[in-house]
């Protein structure tokens, strides 16, 4: 009797198990029909694209603005002194300039645009090396570029608070543009 009790447990085990299995296929295939486009062939969607991350932004910077900022965004001595053309020298961009002190919609559109955008009638002697990057680094890149410069900030700070979070605070009035 013993033995016929246990046959018959392990037979209604399987059977348990079988059907959970069943279940869980038809599950699945209801999950996948249901999330094809409108039901008319198996399509899948489109992963969005992975956000701008400093790594991106280091390639972009290296092959880009190393040139003028130098490694590590270090910037070129003296870059507060107007050089002889009036320019000013590349400044450091590693948070020992003033670069954390605008916002990410200024700087985004002073790479997009260059230095160009500020020789205005109201900063009658500010003269800008800067060139624009517009036509050669798509939304994504600049803002990539940009993302990798702050992530050189690191743990600096002015007045006892840090400049990331300045810069931060500036910048939600101001954000980086949405993407076109």
């Amino acid at each position: 009797m013993k033995q016929e009790t246990h046959h018959s447990a392990s037979v209604s085990l399987r059977a348990d198990r079988v059907g959970l299995a069943l279940a869980a296929l038809a599950s699945l295939a209801i999950l996948a029909c249901s999330s094809s486009s409108g039901g008319s062939g198996t399509t899948p969607s489109v992963p969005e694209p992975a956000a701008p991350t400093a790594r991106t932004g280091e390639e972009i910077f290296t092959t880009t603005c190393v040139a003028c900022h130098l490694a590590g965004g270090v910037g070129q001595p003296n870059w507060h002194v107007p050089k002889e053309d009036g320019t000013l020298p590349a400044p450091p961009l590693n948070g020992d300039g003033h670069t954390w002190h605008h916002s990410d919609g200024f700087l985004y559109r002073y790479v997009k645009n260059g230095g160009k955008m500020l020789e205005t009638p109201s900063l009658p002697d500010f003269k800008s090396a800067m060139p624009a990057f517009g036509e050669q680094l798509s939304h994504e890149e600049i803002v990539a570029v940009l993302t990798y410069v702050k992530s050189l900030w690191g743990d600096k700070t002015s007045r006892g608070s840090s400049i990331v979070e300045w810069q931060a605070l500036g910048s939600v009035e101001d954000p980086f543009p949405p993407a076109p």
